[in-house]
């Protein structure tokens, strides 16, 4: 009997112990994004993503919950694609886009009946839809193709004949996109359909992109339904535009148009107030940097009277909401590592933070946050331990938020996690740097762990205190996990940001170091099982760490750029690489190009190396990993290349290669670490 009682508690024991975090469970890991809240507060409505394991496909579905998150239901099911929900100004009719006949096409529900419609059948697939605040038209971006100037006549075919597929004609500088492909001749425009369904009408004009992929843009509706505003680049070439584009007003009724905005510098995603007498917008003066702070403007709805709002507020701004009286303008703004939610009066002031703490709003800037008419705030919220979850409170209560989702909780309800802490210290001309230290579950500063150096890409980018899936999984696997945000990060003002133009890479390599530095001097690092990684601009800066030091026992380059002049070329954004970051192109400085590109340091290469990319990565391609590889190769240095088919920049796309690139990352710094830490999971 005794010997029944302990097994049995045994048992129960084993049952309740949380488990690390594997690479399976990005199969279970949902997001959710782009919430949506009813004008009167009392109802949100969200987007969740989720991965099929037996297809490998990601879809997405739209739930609805009461904004104290007592009440949720789905609103779409099946394996599709339900994306961008937009509620109709009365809230009686929710628009959004779904692949559920086979292309994305946009639907109508009715929110009483719950009955819907598709209201396109468009061979262009829509996107950016909003609607017309009358409530009887829905807008949106789609392509109007067009036709190449040159061409040549070929001989009459045959009937019956059976060719190859013709040449493609190149002809505009920026002619593919990563995640996109190539882009086809035409040019992007702004429609709007009946709310009921008809024939689509064209309201921008001319041949210039208003949206797309190539160079965004955003726009917004006037509240008397009549006008749109537009942010574009509605000049010749605009492919070589470096400083950014204009606001436009828009007719609806004739498609006539309007420049508000001229100056040298960008502006755009404009917002209008609800009395329509105001226009908000950001943006900034040109400097030939490769960083600039964006800020807050206003201006009145015929472009008079323009003004910064905050000139002296040394973060970017983003995504900026008026209130429903028009007299505040609600924005979010990164800060050292977190996103909080500010205010200011449209009148002129200070800006306020109204949220304070170690997490980030907005999170994956999908539907940043939306405000209904009681300053009720619905968004995204993500923390060292939380995935993001949709949170509610209201704008002057920021510290008073409810969680009205909890997509994650059954998953990590069974998960132990490790350990986040923050790490600043000072680099080698003072600057101080922050990051953040990842431990194993069931850290003991007593031993002696493997460490793993994690390096952001951008490299204008910051990497925040939201969760980092990654990152734990490898903490799981017996790894200290160190990332740090080096010179050029944005979050820190644009002079720390843009302190890199033209020498990057350079002393962020030392600002890394640095903190490397500081981690091994608390004593539980082995110096002697470290090893480097990082996608993007961290592969460039892996590639060129293995160049300048040693020290590493084990380096994966993800996606890198390896040779700035090559990358030139090849990139989808190699004009802006070389005429904006390097302020030449690679025949004006040639020298330049090579001091900033890791291959010419291979003779220094010692540290094993696997280089893994995307074989439709268009940011940066292949090659750029294959010359990485052939130099590592040629100076008989330990190196794999891994090739991921389909996949563009960052390996995302499909869950399975997810799962593959960070299972190779991880076996390769398992075999050259001597980490004593299995890649098996029970």
């Amino acid at each position: 009997m005794r010997l029944l009682a302990t097994i049995c508690i045994t048992s129960a024991l084993a049952f309740a112990a949380k488990q690390p975090m594997t690479s399976a469970d990005l199969w279970e890991l949902r997001t959710v994004t782009d919430p949506r809240i009813t004008k009167d507060g009392k109802s949100v409505i969200y987007q969740v993503g989720w991965a099929d394991k037996m297809t490998d496909q990601q879809h997405s579905n739209l739930w609805i919950a009461s904004s104290d998150g007592k009440d949720q239901r789905p609103l779409t099911t099946g394996a599709f694609r339900d994306t961008t929900p937009r509620l109709s100004p009365d809230g009686t009719r929710l628009a959004y886009l779904s692949n559920r006949s086979g292309r994305t096409q946009i639907h109508v529900r009715w929110m009483d009946s719950g009955q819907s419609a598709q209201i396109t059948d468009i061979t262009e697939a829509p996107s950016s839809i909003d609607w017309s605040p009358d409530g009887k038209s829905i807008s949106f971006v789609a392509r109007v193709p067009g036709k190449t100037q040159w061409s040549a006549k070929m001989p009459e075919k045959p009937q019956g004949a059976r060719w190859a597929d013709p040449p493609v004609i190149i002809e505009r500088l920026r002619w593919r996109q990563d995640g996109f492909g190539m882009i086809q001749p035409g040019n992007y425009h702004i429609f709007v359909v009946p709310a009921t369904g008809g024939t689509p009408r064209q309201i921008t004009s001319g041949e210039f992109d208003h949206g797309g992929p190539v160079r965004g843009g955003s726009y917004s509706w006037s509240p008397d339904s009549k006008t749109l505003y537009v942010s574009a680049q509605r000049i010749p070439d605009a492919d070589y535009n470096l400083e950014g584009g204009e606001i436009y007003a828009f007719t609806i009724a004739d498609g006539a148009v309007k420049q508000l905005t001229n100056r040298k510098g960008q502006d755009t995603g404009p917002v209008a107030s609800p009395a329509g007498n105001k226009i908000a917008y950001t943006g900034h003066d040109w400097k030939f940097q490769s960083y600039t702070v964006n800020h807050l403007y206003v201006m009145d709805a015929d472009g008079s009277n323009g003004k910064a709002l905050t000139p002296n507020f040394d973060r970017d701004i983003r995504a900026p909401e008026f209130s429903w009286d028009g007299k505040t303008i609600y924005f979010l703004a990164d800060d050292r590592g977190s996103t909080h939610l500010y205010s200011i009066p449209v009148e002129g002031g200070e800006p306020k933070q109204l949220t304070t703490g170690m997490y980030q709003l907005g999170g994956g800037r999908a539907g940043d946050f939306t405000i209904a008419n009681n300053t009720q705030i619905a968004t995204v919220k993500t923390s060292p331990k939380e995935p993001g979850d949709v949170v509610v409170f209201y704008a002057h209560r920021g510290g008073d938020q409810t969680r009205i989702t909890g997509v994650n909780d059954s998953l990590l309800a069974d998960r132990e996690l490790g350990e986040v802490e923050e790490i600043t210290y000072d680099s080698f001309d003072g600057k101080t740097i922050q990051g953040w230290i990842v431990k194993p579950p069931k850290f003991d500063a007593s031993k002696k762990y493997p460490m793993i150096l994690d390096i952001h890409g951008g490299p204008h980018a910051m990497f925040g205190v939201g969760f980092q899936g990654e990152f734990q999984i490898r903490a799981a696997r017996g790894f200290v996990v160190l990332y740090t945000n080096p010179r050029g990060s944005t979050g820190y003002g644009e002079s720390f940001g843009n302190i890199i133009h033209t020498k990057y890479p350079g002393d962020d390599f030392k600002d890394l170091m640095a903190g490397v530095d500081k981690l091994i001097a608390k004593g539980y690092i082995d110096p002697k099982r470290m090893g480097v990684t990082g996608g993007s601009g961290g592969g460039l800066l892996t590639a060129w760490t293995i160049g300048q030091t040693d020290r590493f026992a084990a380096a994966v380059s993800q996606y890198p750029v390896t040779n700035w002049i090559t990358q030139a070329g090849t990139a989808d954004g190699g004009y802006t690489h070389s005429a904006l970051w390097m302020k030449s192109l690679p025949w004006e400085n040639t020298k330049q190009f090579i001091e900033r590109s890791p291959i010419f340091y291979a003779q220094n290469f010692k540290t094993p190396t696997m280089v893994i990319t995307g074989e439709a990565d268009y940011r940066t391609p292949m090659a750029e990993s294959e010359e990485l590889y052939f130099a590592l190769k040629a100076r008989k240095v330990p190196a794999v290349l891994v090739k991921v088919p389909d996949e563009p920049h960052g390996i995302r796309a499909r869950t399975s290669h997810y799962i593959a690139k960070v299972e190779h990352i991880l076996a390769w710094m398992e075999k050259y670490t001597g980490a004593n830490v299995s890649s098996k999971t029970d």
